[in-house]
């Protein structure tokens, strides 16, 4: 079979929504960003300044297309040191009660900031991003996340003297020996987009990596399409959001468990792309298997819930009749 998996798939629990699982079983939990550079919301990261109205606005129109949609989504908000992102999450969870993200590159300040979080008692609705290859403490910094009661970490895999799909596993492996099969409640691997071409080899590396350990995959297919910069001078704003939207679209069929989709506010665009995705998966599963997604939630059931109805029951699918 093509895309069903022989390894039981792990499903992780983040909140209220499930990560992971076989080929299409749950749709992709979708990440956005804010504060990062370039972000037009934030006026000075200095001073800790940034258009609080405009932010809430994107954070509530991406909840509500999450609930419209069925695909779960989480902010990952970008700081450079703790005491700029505890601004952040104090600003967050004052405005919603659903899970997040830290991102941040350096080492030493996101384990600083997921102190705070402990802090806080936030644990449950952190995802720390992420434990990578390049970090130097790789187990004082899995021994101190353990030690924080952090449950939800992903885990980037990439292997710069094997970039190829396999080398992600070799890459994930490495670094779970570090981190230890049962240190926390949801691994989420991140396989590690270069341009827009090569997310196909990040797909292959989600199937590889998972059929290997079950843990859930994903992919930060914006780092392919934003860094196409001159998508923008060959096809104008417009197909520059075609294109990104079909790029991140796209990666929801290659055995994606999540999807960073790069600023918040291409929401309204990220969404309809991925339940696009999201459908055709559920119903190549189906082909394989002879099974719908469980997941009550899923866009297949909003918004083709008639058609399920007749995969279920066995129906034969008919052409459409036209006037």
């Amino acid at each position: 079979m093509m895309f069903k998996l022989e390894k039981p798939q792990k499903v992780c629990q983040i909140g209220s929504f499930k990560v992971g699982g076989q080929y299409g079983e749950n749709p992709p939990l979708l990440i956005s960003s804010m504060f990062h550079n370039g972000d037009r919301i934030l006026e000075s990261r200095k001073e800790g300044k940034w258009d609080k109205a405009k932010a809430e606005e994107y954070v509530k129109r991406q909840e509500a297309l999450e609930d419209m949609t069925g695909i779960p989504s989480i902010v990952a908000m970008v700081a450079n040191s703790r005491d700029e992102m505890a601004r952040y999450i104090d600003w967050f969870t004052s405005i919603s009660d659903r899970p997040f993200g830290i991102d941040m590159w350096v080492e030493k300040p996101r384990l600083e900031a997921a102190e705070y979080v402990a802090q806080k008692g936030l644990q449950d609705r952190l995802v720390y991003n992420s434990i990578t290859p390049w970090d130097k403490d790789i187990p004082g910094q899995v021994a101190k996340l353990r030690e924080l009661g952090i449950k939800h970490v992903i885990v980037q895999a990439y292997d710069v003297t094997d970039p190829s799909p396999q080398g992600r596993l070799t890459s994930f492996n490495k670094m779970m020996e570090s981190v230890g099969e049962g240190t926390f409640e949801s691994v989420l691997v991140d396989t590690s987009v270069m341009n827009l071409p090569a997310i196909a080899f990040s797909g292959v590396a989600n199937r590889i990596v998972k059929e290997a350990t079950g843990w859930p995959c994903g992919v930060a297919s914006s780092n392919g399409t934003y860094m196409w910069k001159e998508a923008r001078e060959l096809f104008g704003t417009d197909g520059f959001a075609a294109m990104n939207a079909a790029g991140q679209g796209c990666s929801a069929l290659f055995w994606t468990d999540f999807i960073f989709y790069g600023p918040i506010v291409a929401a309204p665009r990220m969404f309809p792309a991925v339940v696009s995705g999201a459908v055709m998966a559920a119903t190549m599963g189906f082909y394989e298997t002879g099974r719908l997604p469980s997941n009550e939630n899923h866009p297949l059931y909003k918004f083709f819930g008639e058609f399920a109805e007749k995969l279920k029951g066995g129906d034969e699918q008919s052409l459409p009749v036209h006037d």
